[in-house]
């Protein structure tokens, strides 16, 4: 009879309390809510299989878990995780892809929408009771903008920026995209170089790894190419856009505004420029949950049972 493997899980409160018994069913299961980096090699020491979400695994990690033959990522990028590192010690690394690609790409369009009909100033003028105190029916205190007929820029042609892609469309916005690898493919739509696609688009999205190529890919100098009535939204990850940059640039009024869902630093530092804008409602933050629809993460701990039981004797 096969012996079922360690199970050790770094981090699960990253999960939302999600049943896991999928994954418990594997083996002899030991779930912590939280891992500091320098407890990971202590709690993972009889492990043959460590999951985590956004703890670190780097070299010295692995080597001093000799016993270690998986680390199931619970999450799609791998950044986080010396590959090479885990190569050398035969640990395979198995990630969770395709889980959030709906709820991602919905999160997009939803932040382009709200960015465009000003939801945020709008709520809190009704909100505030100044609606109500109103002596007429409507107010225009801030320009609308609908999104059909706009230019939608994708950075970065995968999975959720083709789920991005088709949903744009099918609202009327004309779609062309720049990749960050380097491929030539065919795609249904064209392809721009990154300095072209940031002059032409009215929305530009982020859905790219974060690697060498891609780390601080929009600074200053990209966003003074973007329009000034131009949106920039990243769902991908923090890092791959240039925070105070981009501050500086919603302050200058040099482009309309942006949303983020990803920071170079998570949490976010309470002195990071974004939070003190000059303008806040330019700008719509949420706190790396574009993922994390009770669907999505149901789908994820499917994904992670699954890679665990790949796992050979």
């Amino acid at each position: 009879m096969q012996q079922k493997p360690n199970i050790v899980f770094l981090d699960e409160y990253s999960l939302g309390g999600a049943d896991l018994s999928a994954i418990r069913a594997l083996g002899r299961y030991t779930g912590y809510e939280v891992t500091p980096p320098d407890l990971v090699a202590e709690r993972c020491r009889d492990a043959e299989v460590a999951i985590t979400n956004k703890v670190p695994f780097d070299r010295a990690a692995i080597e001093a878990l000799p016993r270690l033959r998986m680390i199931a990522v619970a999450a799609t990028g791998v950044n986080h995780i010396d590959l090479e590192a885990a190569a050398e010690h035969g640990v395979e690394v198995r990630n969770a892809a395709g889980y959030s690609t709906h709820s991602v790409a919905e999160t997009t369009i939803g932040a382009a929408i709200a960015l465009r009909r000003q939801v945020l100033y709008y709520d809190r003028y009704v909100k505030s009771g100044a609606y109500a105190a109103s002596p007429v029916q409507y107010h225009f205190g801030r320009t609308t903008h609908r999104l059909y007929g706009s230019r939608w820029g994708i950075v970065g042609l995968g999975a959720i920026g083709r789920a991005v892609a088709r949903a744009a469309e099918a609202l009327g916005c004309e779609v062309r995209y720049a990749s960050t690898s380097g491929a030539v493919r065919e795609e249904p739509y064209p392809a721009l170089a990154l300095d072209e696609l940031l002059a032409w688009a009215d929305v530009v999205s982020v859905h790219c790894p974060l690697n060498d190529r891609t780390h601080n890919l929009i600074g200053a100098a990209e966003l003074a190419r973007m329009r000034s009535s131009a949106l920039l939204i990243n769902v991908a990850r923090g890092g791959i856009v240039d925070e105070a940059a981009l501050a500086a640039a919603l302050d200058a009024g040099r482009i309309a505004g942006a949303a983020l869902d990803v920071f170079a630093e998570e949490p976010v530092r309470a002195d990071n420029p974004l939070l003190h804008l000059a303008d806040p409602d330019r700008l719509l933050l949420s706190p790396h949950n574009a993922w994390s629809p009770v669907e999505s993460v149901e789908t994820l701990v499917e994904c992670i049972a699954r890679n665990i039981a790949t796992l050979r004797a």
